[in-house]
């Protein structure tokens, strides 16, 4: 997949595709079927499928102190794109300038004369330009105007109401990991680097891979059975494993991680890549009197995953 990041000089063979616009967090079943749109045009006018997307996510820019909210960062976000076979990811910077256009500046100036794209999809609740002024149909005029076609995709229904990301986090809140991957489409991933931490499950017999979370909406605090992807290295595979997502009660941290503890797993995973998967929330975080007990409930935390993991047939990454 090609990532293209500045409007302003993008490549001859990188314009012309057919692509869904939107932020896309979590690319969750809803953003998939723009997507799926978006590819059958792609065929029909046999053109690259695209994904437009912009980076940061506008919350950020324009209320830069409100929680973190997003379900997966920029890297995670291609990565998942670029399974489901898009060929270009146009991930334009967001910023104040950006934010001023007009919507028909927009649709000239980053549509037509920058990308060049040949069809795009949207939503039926896709808002564009200054202040989200811009509609879905005044994208459909811009396009007759400009020379680019527009499909606007109906919202997807689930059983008990529309798919959105804000479902998704919902339950990720309340801890139901599988009710959130009923909505992805997928489970829900936490990805990144794994970095140096305090070491000290090796002391206690649990070694763990630990990730941050800055940015990205917390679950609900706690231990899960997972399975953790190792994406680079000489360890690269699949692993059953147990985290626990939080602030360590038991030891005062305070800033919120991941800790991933791969079963039967030995190795080195400082500086690979990894994608935790959560299938299963087992228990809250807790503060224990002593060490002893700390790990006699981590002997239990990891039977139990181990049993549920067991019976969880794993999906694609």
């Amino acid at each position: 997949m090609q990532i293209v990041r500045d409007h302003l000089f993008v490549a001859d063979k990188d314009k012309g595709a057919s692509v869904a616009i939107g932020n896309f967090d979590g690319v969750h079943s809803g953003h998939r079927t723009v997507i799926d749109i978006a590819r059958a045009h792609a065929e029909r006018l046999n053109r690259p499928l695209g994904v437009l997307t912009f980076e940061p996510h506008p919350r950020q820019v324009f209320a830069p102190d409100a929680p973190p909210f997003r379900l997966m960062n920029a890297e995670s976000k291609a990565n998942r794109l670029a399974k489901l076979g898009v060929e270009r990811l146009y991930e334009i910077p967001f910023n104040p300038a950006l934010a001023a256009l007009t919507p028909e500046q927009f649709a000239q100036r980053i549509i037509t004369d920058g990308l060049g794209l040949s069809h795009v999809v949207v939503g039926a609740d896709f808002c564009f330009g200054q202040g989200r002024s811009g509609k879905a149909d005044d994208l459909c005029r811009f396009g007759a105007e400009m020379g680019f076609g527009v499909t606007i995709a109906p919202l997807l229904q689930a059983e008990d109401g529309a798919v959105s990301s804000t479902r998704i986090r919902t339950a990720l809140t309340e801890g139901r990991p599988r009710d959130a991957a009923a909505m992805l489409g997928h489970q829900h991933r936490i990805e990144g680097e794994v970095i140096l931490g305090a070491q000290r499950g090796r002391e206690l017999g649990y070694p763990t891979a630990n990730m941050s979370i800055d940015g990205l909406h917390p679950p609900k605090y706690g231990v899960y059975a997972v399975r953790a992807d190792v994406l680079s290295g000489p360890y690269e595979g699949t692993y059953d494993a147990v985290c626990s997502i939080g602030v360590r009660p038991m030891f005062g941290d305070n800033r919120p991680n991941i800790e991933t503890h791969l079963f039967g797993f030995k190795g080195d995973l400082y500086g690979t890549h990894l994608s935790v998967a959560l299938v299963e929330y087992l228990r809250g975080e807790e503060k224990f009197d002593s060490l002893p007990a700390l790990i006699s409930q981590m002997d239990a935390d990891s039977a139990r995953a181990k049993e549920i993991l067991a019976q969880t047939k794993p999906v694609a990454p």
